[in-house]
């Protein structure tokens, strides 16, 4: 693994991770409805489209065999969507009323053809035997890590050899003042207080201010990550409309190989 000491997260307050909890508990409820109808929504059919273009890349070729990590699963969106497509899933997520949420989704969309499961754990403490998944895939987490390198190393642990991780995410914090904008759909029904907590979450973590996603691809290269991509184009394809799930922050794609 590369050099990583000249990064400045080792003193990031771990306080942080109870704000984020407690903001995410808060919206646990909202947030549960509103995956419930993107599952069922033409988004859902992109991001399924989206995610199996890459995983053509991982080495198995049954279905079946795939193991697939989804961290911060938040309501298990991903969970459920892969476990539709015949995937043995598994989400994880801090926030315990989160992973309360994802039992109720993954039980009212089942049945599924392979295990489908989620459970409380910490994104950068993964509780995982090495080489544990063929592919981790997570969506709006890594702006939310008080320590994204510890997370990226631990993701790269668990993958197998030849293993993929896809992370979609964004500089949401660059675009704080987006939260209150009338464009932004999918939090059109979330209190100002609520925003106000988001946007102070914005400015309490160093990865707030780093230029991403070049700051990813360089880590995922000192971790021992290969064939790293990054799609900026890919936000278009999945928010071609502006309906009720549509953020005004444009999201990127990074995949790398273990």
């Amino acid at each position: 693994m590369g050099e990583l000491k000249d990064i400045p997260f080792e003193e990031e307050s771990e306080g942080i991770k109870k704000i984020v909890t407690d903001y995410w508990t808060e919206r646990a409820k909202s947030f549960f409805e509103q995956k419930q109808r993107e599952l069922n929504s033409a988004k859902a059919g992109r991001w399924k489209e989206e995610i199996k273009k890459q995983l053509s890349k991982v080495s198995s070729s049954e279905i079946g065999d795939l193991k697939i990590l989804d961290v911060g699963c938040g309501s298990a969106f991903f969970t459920v969507l892969l476990g539709w497509e015949g995937y043995e899933v598994t989400g994880i997520d801090l926030t315990e009323e989160m992973i309360a949420n994802s039992d109720a989704m993954i039980r009212m969309n089942g049945p599924y053809k392979c295990p489908v499961k989620a459970m409380t754990m910490d994104a950068e403490k993964l509780d995982f035997s090495d080489e544990s998944f063929d592919v981790v895939i997570s969506r709006n987490l890594t702006w939310t890590l008080p320590h994204p390198i510890d997370a990226y190393a631990q993701w790269h642990r668990v993958l197998k050899k030849g293993g993929l991780l896809l992370n979609f995410d964004a500089e949401y914090a660059k675009g704080a003042h987006k939260l209150y904008e009338d464009d932004n759909l999918a939090h059109k029904d979330i209190s100002i207080e609520m925003k106000d907590k988001c946007h102070e979450i914005y400015h309490m973590l160093t990865i707030s201010n780093l230029a991403r996603p070049k700051w990813d691809k360089e880590i995922l290269k000192k971790i021992g990550f290969s064939e790293i991509l990054i799609d900026e184009g890919f936000c278009d394809r999945i928010y071609s409309e502006r309906d009720e799930f549509y953020i005004p922050d444009r999201m990127f794609m990074i995949s790398a190989v273990k």
